[in-house]
């Protein structure tokens, strides 16, 4: 008994707690914060459904390779790389509407492919460190990124329209028009109800991503994927191919993250060449984080509640910053502390709490092994 009082338990209440502590967190802010800005109830909902459709595909595609046991996929930032030059092309070609959506996307596979290939490739070599070595990698292409569509564009790839160009005749220019696919999908179909503007389409294209994650997961490959994140060499004495299983998963996850680019950008109408895609992996991440999801554990409803919580926060903040002290600029500092912070916060319970299972784990493995030996013991002197 003196054993097992020893075991660092959490209570039920508590581990609630500690489990959902991100989220409870923005949902204090959140009341406290959204009176203050004073913004109507109409605007801000009108401006949550926007985000909501704008950033739920790109984060979805965040899940597959928690799935495997490879955490947080900062490298969907090379997806979104391949979802931007799927958009130039398109935009050179004067390809408009949804027409001009599907192209980029078509576009955009065979190279989000090769991009998560080659990820996949690197993370295999960086098992345990796969964040991180995600993240870096994607610093890395962004680079080669730069110097395609600064010195390739117009040079070694034709560009037709000179009107996205640099005026030296070559790269593109730091921002371009969407305007032939702005907001296509999203007007399709668009229902207003009570002032509220809701993009039925865009929703749907979100609900079968969710549906293909579902049935994904329930696939051989999906059963696969989950016992290689669970214990890799269980996986490997089970016959599955860890190295493949890892790459496939890295792949899928960049090809939706360039589906999911083209998406959010044809919402906001503009590219910012060399910028747009920059961030997207910290924010993906961050919201995700902010729906309850962890390093191991990630759902469909961790990402919608963390796209509405996170971007709440960010539509209010700079308002409520603005009629606390007189700053809206201290809203706009306190986006990029959360967007961070957020993570920061999130990887440190994680690992506080990995720290606690093991060493309870282990107790108990002593506990065990001192209850086997007094067994052992009182059996040879009954003897």
């Amino acid at each position: 008994m003196k054993n097992q009082d020893s075991l660092k338990t959490v209570n039920p209440v508590k581990q609630f707690f500690i489990n959902y502590a991100v989220p409870i967190l923005f949902i204090i802010m959140i009341v406290f914060a959204a009176p203050m800005s004073g913004l109507s109830p109409v605007f801000l909902i009108n401006e949550v459904m926007t985000r909501l459709t704008r950033n739920s595909f790109l984060i979805l595609s965040l899940l597959i390779p928690v799935l495997a046991g490879m955490g947080m996929n900062f490298g969907i930032v090379m997806g979104a790389m391949a979802g931007q030059i799927g958009l130039i092309l398109i935009t050179d070609w004067q390809i408009v509407g949804v027409p001009g959506i599907l192209l980029a996307m078509l576009i955009s596979t065979p190279i989000a492919i090769v991009f998560g290939y080659f990820t996949g490739i690197v993370l295999n070599k960086a098992r345990g460190r796969e964040m991180v070595t995600g993240m870096m990698l994607g610093y890395f292409m962004n680079g080669i990124y730069q110097l395609l569509v600064l010195y390739g564009m117009g040079k070694i790839i034709p560009i037709r329209d000179k009107s996205i160009l640099l005026s030296r005749g070559y790269g593109i220019r730091n921002a371009i028009s969407l305007d032939g696919i702005r907001q296509s999908l999203d007007n399709v179909i668009k229902l207003d109800i009570m002032g509220i503007q809701i993009p039925l389409v865009t929703l749907a294209v979100i609900a079968l991503n969710c549906l293909f994650i579902i049935w994904f997961r329930k696939t051989k490959l999906g059963q696969d994927m989950r016992t290689v994140g669970q214990d890799m060499e269980v996986a490997r004495m089970a016959g599955i191919d860890v190295e493949k299983t890892r790459i496939i998963s890295i792949i899928i996850s960049t090809v939706l993250a360039a589906y999911g680019m083209i998406i959010y950008l044809q919402n906001i109408g503009t590219i910012n060449t060399y910028n747009s895609h920059e961030q997207i992996g910290f924010f993906a991440v961050a919201a995700l984080l902010v729906g309850g999801a962890s390093v191991s554990r990630a759902s469909i409803l961790n990402v919608f509640i963390g796209v509405v919580l996170f971007h709440t926060v960010f539509i209010v903040s700079p308002r409520a910053g603005k009629e606390l002290i007189g700053s809206a600029q201290l809203g706009e500092y306190f986006r990029v502390f959360i967007t961070y912070g957020v993570i920061a916060f999130s990887l440190a319970l994680y690992a506080w709490r990995n720290r606690i299972e093991a060493e309870n784990e282990r107790k108990k493995a002593m506990m065990l092994r001192r209850a086997s030996l007094q067994n052992e013991a009182e059996e040879g002197g009954n003897l």
